[in-house]
């Protein structure tokens, strides 16, 4: 089965493509299409409706099974006021470059201390006008991880806080991560099982019953 992953991101979708290809499913991105698309906004208050947003707009403009991701960035201990949620990029209403993301990230760290941190994440699948599935589940959630002031010597486009972010199972930043761990600390199993049961039939010409 072939799916559009709703992104320009070239590093999420490379990520994704090899966590899925397990389950026979060809990924490909906007990077890949030859026409320009309009920028969907992402006004939604929950990663989930930002996903079930997005992947409905851009359904509407292309009709091709295709899906949708969205995060929120939450940390322990910090006043709620200063929680990202899902305006991880969007800081007092700036759009940040990912240098000043790093930037404003590196100055909470200083501040709080080095900060345990987890993404929650969804997804919407849209496959046909009468089959849209989504969910934002437990399994989807990242393990909790350190966001810290110090950065690592390199930058990854496409993952700007992964400079800053320590995986705790290992104790290394998640630019020295490989192979197996760098995928699955990009790409949760929740998505994996979600994938699995939504698209398991379609090849089929029939689709699950499912929420």
């Amino acid at each position: 089965m072939k799916l559009l992953y709703a992104t320009k991101n070239p590093a999420k979708i490379e990520a994704m493509r090899r966590r899925v290809s397990v389950l026979g499913i060809t990924i490909y991105g906007f990077n890949e299409l030859n026409m320009e698309l309009p920028k969907v906004p992402e006004t939604g208050k929950s990663p989930l409706e930002n996903a079930i947003q997005k992947a409905k707009a851009y359904f509407e403009i292309l009709k091709v099974p295709l899906f949708s991701c969205d995060s929120g960035l939450y940390f322990d201990n910090v006043p709620d006021e200063i929680q990202p949620g899902v305006n991880v990029r969007t800081v007092n209403g700036k759009r940040l470059s990912d240098a000043q993301m790093q930037e404003y990230y590196m100055g909470l760290a200083k501040q709080y201390g080095d900060l345990t941190a987890r993404y929650k994440n969804a997804i919407c699948l849209v496959l046909d006008e009468n089959h849209i599935y989504s969910a934002m589940d437990r399994n989807m959630e990242s393990e909790p991880f350190i966001m810290t002031s110090k950065p690592h010597p390199k930058t990854n486009p496409g993952f700007p806080l992964d400079s800053i972010s320590i995986d705790i199972k290992t104790g290394k930043y998640y630019y020295d991560l490989q192979g197996d761990r760098l995928d699955e600390v990009a790409v949760e199993d929740g998505f994996l099982e979600f994938l699995k049961k939504h698209t398991g039939n379609a090849d089929k010409g029939h689709y699950t019953d499912a929420s």
